[in-house]
This record gives structure tokens, sequence and C-alpha cells, in this order.
């Protein structure tokens, strides 16, 4: 069959963005990707086109978009306040649906984490949780959404300040995986990317993917 599907990313450059980046130029089905960016990619491809943009005054797309993968996030060290962190995580992400569903987007793939609920004392799980109930109501033909527990990958290769986080626990993480329930055990983001291209094209309503899930669907 001939690629027919434009995809919208926004996050090229992130752990699971780029992954994202890759899996879609090299599916048969995507005739064109559309990178939301706040600066040129250091990447070229036939189906790739990036929009330089400011987050926080997005403008209408020109052109119709068939789905959209939601990619964009900080860490509350890095963006230096909690206002700053929502206005990436909560606020841009947002704003990129909206824009994807106004130029007739019906499907959506958000990379949110584990632990999400917008009734959580916990300042990061509520953000992320209010964006997923947002976007449920915003009630796209389709929603994926990917819930990682701990990610592995290689962020020095994308110029990325390396997570303590992750460093610490990761050994940790592997020598207790056996006991540790599977929704909570590390996952690999090519993985993660890989599960939400290769599911939203099917999915019907929201579908939400915790981290053994995705481990299963993105191997390989």
């Amino acid at each position: 069959m001939p690629a027919t599907r434009t995809a919208l990313l926004a996050g090229a450059t992130g752990l699971i963005g780029s992954e994202i980046l890759q899996a879609l130029l090299a599916e048969p089905g995507i005739a064109k990707v559309l990178v939301l960016a706040r600066r040129p990619l250091p990447v070229t491809h036939a189906k790739l086109q990036t929009l330089v943009v400011d987050f926080t005054r997005l403008p209408s797309l020109e052109e119709r978009v068939d789905e959209a993968y939601l990619a964009l996030g900080t860490t509350i060290k890095v963006a230096g306040s909690q206002e700053a962190f929502r206005a990436v995580d909560l606020d841009a992400n947002l704003a990129v649906a909206k824009a994807a569903m106004a130029a007739g987007c019906s499907r959506i793939a958000l990379v949110s984490a584990v632990g999400a609920n917008a009734r959580s004392s916990v300042f990061y799980n509520r953000v992320k949780g209010e964006l997923e109930d947002a976007l449920k109501a915003m009630k796209p033909g389709a929603l994926v959404i990917a819930q990682p527990s701990l990610l592995m990958g290689d962020r020095k290769r994308l110029n990325q300040p390396t997570r303590a986080g992750e460093v610490f626990a990761a050994p940790i993480m592997k020598l207790l995986s056996p006991v540790i329930p599977r929704i909570y055990r590390p996952v690999q983001g090519r993985a993660v990317a890989r599960s939400l291209v290769n599911t939203l094209t099917i999915a019907q309503g929201v579908v939400v993917l915790a981290s053994d899930r995705l481990a299963s669907i993105g191997a390989g």
C-alpha cells in the first residue's frame, strides 16, 4: 500500500522522542513526519519536515495530520521550577494535541509515566495525570498512553544530562527485577517508542501501556 499518513511529533530530541522519530521514518505507511521543535534537528530525511516553533504561541497547522505523538518532557532540575516543568510537560503537550486535532488528527500517543494521577500528592505524577485527563476529555478516536517506569537508554548520545535517579536505580532495579511487579520494571526507551508507533494505528479508545506491555510490544 502507498504511504499516505502524516504523523506529527513533538519532543523528537528526547530519549523516547528520538526513537519515535526513527520508527516513524522507517514506517512504510507514513508519507510525512512533521516535527515541532524549538530549534532545527540534526537529522535529514525525505519524509521529514521540521517546524521551529514557540510552544507557548503554537501556530495553526496548515496541513492535515493523521496521528500525533506527544513526547515533550523535562525535569524540575532542568526546568528550574515547578511552574516551568508544568509549562513543558502539561501546557506544551496539550497545545500540540489541540493543534493536531484542529488539523484533523484523531489518533494521539502520549509518553506519560507510571503513577500518573491527577489526584496524586506527588507533583510529578499529578502533572502527568492532569495531562492524561485533559487528553481523554478531548475524546480522540484513539489515545495510547505509555506509562513507563524507569527508562533505560543512552542519554549521552543525545547530549542530554544524565539523570541521577536512572544511573543509581538502574543496577538495583535489574538486580531486583525478578521480585518487582512488572509494571515497575525498567524499560528501554526504544521499546516505549516502538510500542506507541505499533499500537496507535490499530488502537480504539483509550489504551494504557505499562512497562511490562511496553517491553513486550516493543521487543526486537
